[in-house]
């Protein structure tokens, strides 16, 4: 089977959340470096085999199948990562939704696809891909200076002053990832519900 452009972008996807779980295990602000550059490389993969695919005209079942998993893997790999990042007071209960979400719409497209119908990415989940990479975009360079400025001594911002912008750093993080927990949860909500039928369920 020939994979076009597209797809491969969305396969990349995959691996370089691998890449990414690598470098975000360690603490030197170096590999944290890394792992934001790969994450932004990752983002940019998510809008061109879209829209290289529309241009193209080259929308297979198995790229619509593929570039939402894709877009699940990357996030899903980011905020578990991000989660053990104590300065961003990620809780708990918002992963465990996100992830929540991703199983139900998961679930979802497989039993859409046991009777041959595949749903495809709609604007909600798009959108909700757009907030949380924005997300981890924002507060991943936050967390990635922050620990530049602790690894790399600087007798200008020594590391009381640096820390003490913590609890700002956590409270802007906390609210916004609140926000993109509950979105997330809508998100999923839209998708059981515009495709209830299409499950044929009792």
């Amino acid at each position: 089977m020939k994979i076009n452009l597209p797809n491969q972008l969305s396969i990349a996807r995959c691996f370089l959340a691998i890449v990414f779980v690598f470098f975000m295990s360690f603490t030197h602000w170096i590999p944290f470096a890394i792992a934001y550059i790969i994450f932004i490389i990752a983002a940019i993969t998510d809008y061109w085999d879209g829209k290289i695919a529309r241009q193209t005209k080259s929308i297979t079942k198995f790229g619509q199948l593929i570039d939402p998993i894709a877009d699940k893997v990357l996030m899903v790999a980011a905020f578990v990562m991000m989660m053990k990042l104590e300065e961003l007071k990620i809780p708990g209960w918002c992963v465990v939704i996100i992830f929540a979400r991703e199983f139900l719409v998961t679930g979802i497209r497989t039993l859409a696809a046991a009777d041959g119908t595949i749903i495809p990415a709609d604007p909600w989940g798009k959108l909700k891909t757009v907030l949380q990479m924005t997300y981890v975009i924002a507060f991943l360079f936050l967390a990635t200076a922050r620990r530049f400025f602790l690894d790399v001594p600087f007798t200008f911002m020594p590391e009381n002053m640096i820390k003490s912008y913590d609890p700002l750093l956590g409270k802007t993080s906390l609210v916004f990832m609140m926000f993109i927990a509950i979105y997330t949860l809508y998100s999923g909500c839209e998708v059981l519900w515009k495709n209830w039928e299409k499950l044929k369920l009792d």
